[in-house]
């Protein structure tokens, strides 16, 4: 028996030796330990410090390669994962720059910045966004939602883009940026025109139908014209319902202070929640702002092409009126006096042309009641019909609405500049100017037809007929 496991152990060991020589001992090692131990035999490899039987190396061979076949498998899940991970977070840093590609910034997109958020892998999502409105701030323009943020609205974000005329008179517009172009237009004091580029200390503005430039030592802009267009500007609340109420308070319960007919346009002195504090003849009340559109106005530049069209107007009105009045005059000496509009007192009627004239035909209805909507200088009528019905008298036709009353005849600049017969339009209200700093009007139901002062409340414009 010893004699067998002698001659096994020399085969074994001769075989190792010959797969040794061939170069693939590591293949012969594993088949030899799988063979031996079916025969009965262990074969031991011997070092200096401790023998291992193939049987164990074989099973250390197994181990080994199932631990690192497991560890490539939980790798590869990993690297999955991250993958996975990876390919949602740039679908949501996609889906972010999507949802910012439609903001505008001036002429630009804000969908340009959708890759500030790959430019460090440190920066959380967060900062990536914070880095996106904080360039945004910082750009040319404002959205609707990032203007809320500087603490201005839409509207005073755009006055920064007026230019306002700060002079005693007017400043020239002209078609070259320097004192030897030609003059296109003038932007009077407190007019405003719209900012398009700056040029040797020139701005190039555009304001109503003209375009050229004024020079920027009479004019504001950027953001000294921001507080300047509030001061110089008219916040309006025109009627947007047939008739509308003026509450003594704000509130559909509270008592109604008076009436104002659609398209009529009302001084803004207060804005609250749904709620405008506006003047009108009967004093100060509060429309909803359901029932009106607000809005900014300004005075735009005059054209020197407008400014004869408009002297030359001004220049028919006068020789109309004159015609009528001469015609008027004619036929009351011919039947003996003229009559009242209900046949019972008798009126002069104007015997000129003047403003002067005008006037002295209106006083003579002072007394008679106001009506809201009427025309009759006798039987009752509004503020705007009784203008309409004294100038009727002169040949001049006026529009019954007192916010259409501001835009006939020429502009007069300040009532220190006012002549008699000229309008003098309030919000929501318009009377003839009577010289002397007074006006005659219809002015409320309670006191009618009356002679007041005209600095009683703030004029909204003067308008030239005659």
């Amino acid at each position: 028996m010893k004699k067998n496991s002698l001659k096994w152990t020399v085969c074994a060991l001769a075989a190792v030796i010959g797969f040794t020589g061939t170069g693939i001992e590591a293949e012969a090692t594993g088949n030899v330990a799988s063979v031996l131990p079916s025969a009965g035999i262990e074969f031991f490899l011997q070092d200096e410090e401790k023998s291992t039987s193939l049987s164990s190396i074989k099973e250390e061979a197994e181990k080994e390669e199932a631990e690192k076949e497991k560890t490539e498998a939980e790798q590869e899940e990993a690297d999955g994962a991250d993958q996975e991970d990876n390919e949602q977070a740039q679908q949501s840093e996609e889906e972010d720059a999507a949802g910012l590609e439609g903001i505008s910034v001036g002429s630009a997109q804000v969908g340009v910045f959708s890759d500030i958020a790959s430019t460090s892998d440190t920066l959380s999502k967060k900062s990536s966004e914070k880095k996106i409105i904080d360039t945004v701030l910082v750009s040319e323009g404002y959205t609707k939602d990032l203007k809320a943020m500087s603490g201005l609205s839409e509207e005073e974000e755009s006055f920064k883009n007026l230019v306002i005329a700060k002079v005693n008179d007017y400043v020239n517009v002209r078609d070259i940026p320097s004192e030897e172009g030609e003059i296109v237009g003038k932007l009077y004091n407190k007019s405003v025109g719209s900012f398009i580029e700056e040029e040797d200390g020139w701005y190039k503005i555009s304001s109503g139908s003209v375009e050229g430039y004024v020079k920027g030592e009479f004019c504001v802009t950027g953001d000294d014209a921001v507080d300047y267009a509030k001061e110089v500007g008219t916040r309006i609340a025109t009627v947007t319902t047939t008739t509308l109420k003026v509450r003594e308070k704000p509130g559909l319960e509270e008592t109604v202070l008076g009436l104002v007919p659609i398209e009529d346009e009302l001084i803004v002195t207060e804005e609250l929640d749904g709620w405008v504090k506006v003047n009108i003849e009967e004093g100060d009340g509060y429309v909803s702002t359901d029932y009106v559109t607000l809005s900014t106005e300004f005075v735009k530049a005059e054209s020197i092409a407008e400014e004869k069209a408009r002297l030359a107007k001004e220049e028919e009105a006068r020789k109309a009126a004159r015609a009528a009045a001469r015609k008027k005059t004619a036929e009351n000496a011919a039947s003996g006096g003229g009559k009242s509009e209900s046949g019972g007192k008798t009126y002069a009627n104007p015997t000129g042309s003047t403003g002067a004239d005008v006037v002295q035909f209106a006083k003579q209805f002072v007394g008679n009641p106001y009506v809201y909507g009427g025309t009759s200088l006798t039987n009752g009528a509004d503020c705007s019909g009784f203008v309409m019905s004294v100038y009727k008298n002169f040949g001049v036709s006026l529009p019954h609405s007192s916010a259409a009353d501001r835009s006939v005849g020429a502009a007069v600049n300040g009532l220190e500049n006012a002549q008699p017969g000229d309008l003098i339009c309030y919000s929501g209200h318009v009377g003839i100017y009577a010289g002397n700093g007074q006006i005659v009007h219809a002015s409320t139901s309670r006191t009618g037809i009356i002679v007041s002062n005209a600095s009683y409340r703030s004029i909204l414009s003067i308008r030239r007929i005659l």
